[in-house]
């Protein structure tokens, strides 16, 4: 670990820009610093783990951490980042949103601790009492609609076909006086959070320096995109939720195991607290040993444990070891459909696997793994045939129903590769 938090994210590369100075401070004294979640949902996901992990390094290095819930802000919507308004959520919505975040944020934040306990405040119990007309007279005042056009976010929107509402284009405003009010209430001089959020952030350190005399700092991090240039955290199934009961520990491993080699390295540095030696050492393996992806192994280790605890990092290996051996029948079916979420799949009658069942031929050819019956039973003598991990090794085999996992499906693969699922319906 570096010997100060500014050099440990700097090497993690997790800075991708910050104010003036700000190292300077964060390695001269303690302070108080806030990233805020947005509650558009029940639960936060995977994109919300690398400001989780920010706020969770600060307090490691004796920081004080504050994550803002925008139970006020969510009401309006944040326009960085999106081309389109967002969908406006009822207060009843949002507040049923943050209770599923707040035990999310627990899972990495020691709210506990003695010396600098991390908080969770609700920027809805300043938010949802303003006053308008104060709110233009002793804030709005300090920010030009010059000002406000000049930020990124704002001036991405404005050339879209839709523009941007006065509702989304007030939100600059609402998060610059977030700042101010912790600034306020408890001393807090850094705002951390994604390089889209940069106009907000520093619109909110001006605002600290007009009203209170003060400086205020800003940090932010990279965006977090593969190398195949995809948004990390969307996968063919959609987002990868960290509630488990949106998206199971199972499927949650199961998506950091399956990481490019290109990005594995960068996200063992994102998402775990693993030191810079360890990191290094895995580094080097996926240069000499790819295949063994052993890196990958860790990251899902780490990530899984951090959010979901031992058991379920246990559990998870225990399934990976079937998932691709001959006990995958011992699997849960909704397990095997989350992994292979984006195999292709055919549903077939029931009918077909009673009495004596179906033929491995016409199984083949209705799911086109084979182009006819002798091209099936060609690829059988080959050897490149597998139903739930199982070489076929009889051209003429058939399978019924209660061969299937659970009654329900068959894994198919052709070669090493080739996957189809097979569902009875």
């Amino acid at each position: 670990m570096s010997t100060d938090v500014f050099s440990e994210l700097e090497w993690r590369g997790l800075v991708s820009d910050a104010t003036e100075g700000v190292g300077d401070v964060l390695a001269r004294e303690k302070v108080t610093l806030y990233i805020g979640f947005d509650p558009t949902a029940a639960s936060l996901h995977v994109g919300s783990l690398l400001p989780m992990m920010a706020l969770a390094r600060m307090q490691r290095f004796g920081h004080s951490p504050i994550a803002i819930v925008g139970g006020g802000t969510g009401m309006i919507g944040d326009p960085s980042g999106k081309t389109a308004e967002r969908q406006l959520l009822t207060i009843e919505q949002i507040d049923a949103n943050l209770a599923g975040i707040r035990a999310q944020l627990a899972t990495v934040l020691d709210f506990d601790s003695p010396g600098n306990p991390a908080r969770i405040v609700n920027n809805a119990d300043w938010l949802r009492s303003l006053n308008y007309l104060e709110f233009l007279r002793d804030i709005g005042k300090y920010f030009t609609v010059n000002y406000m056009l000049a930020k990124e976010s704002v001036k991405r929107r404005i050339e879209q076909e839709d523009g941007i509402s006065y509702t989304e284009f007030s939100y600059l405003m609402l998060q610059s006086y977030d700042y101010l009010t912790l600034f306020d209430r408890y001393a807090c001089t850094l705002q951390m959070g994604g390089s889209d959020q940069w106009g907000n952030i520093t619109a909110g350190c001006d605002l600290v320096r007009r009203l209170r005399a003060a400086k205020a700092h800003g940090l932010v991090m990279p965006l977090v995109t593969t190398s195949a240039g995809v948004k990390f955290g969307k996968t063919e199934a959609g987002a990868v939720w960290l509630d488990p009961q949106l998206t199971s520990p199972f499927r949650f491993y199961q998506f950091w195991l399956n990481t490019d080699d290109r990005d594995v390295v960068k996200y063992l540095k994102f998402f775990t607290f693993l030191d810079r030696g360890a990191i290094e050492a895995l580094e080097a393996g996926v240069a000499r040993a790819p295949e063994t992806r052993e890196a990958q192994r860790v990251l899902a280790r780490e990530v899984t444990r951090t959010i979901h605890g031992q058991d379920a990092v246990d559990r998870a290996e225990h399934a990976s070891g079937l998932l691709f051996g001959e006990r995958i029948s011992e699997l849960d079916v909704d397990d095997i459909i989350a992994v292979f979420d984006d195999v292709p799949s055919t549903g077939m009658a029931a009918a077909l696997f009673a009495g004596a069942g179906a033929t491995i031929a016409d199984v083949m050819v209705t799911t086109k793994l084979a182009s006819s019956k002798s091209d099936a039973m060609r690829l059988v003598r080959g050897g490149g045939v597998y139903v739930n991990n199982r070489r076929v090794t009889d051209e003429r085999a058939r399978f019924t129903a209660d061969q299937a996992i659970a009654g329900r499906m068959f894994v198919l693969r052709k070669g090493s590769r080739q996957y189809h699922l097979v569902r009875i319906e």
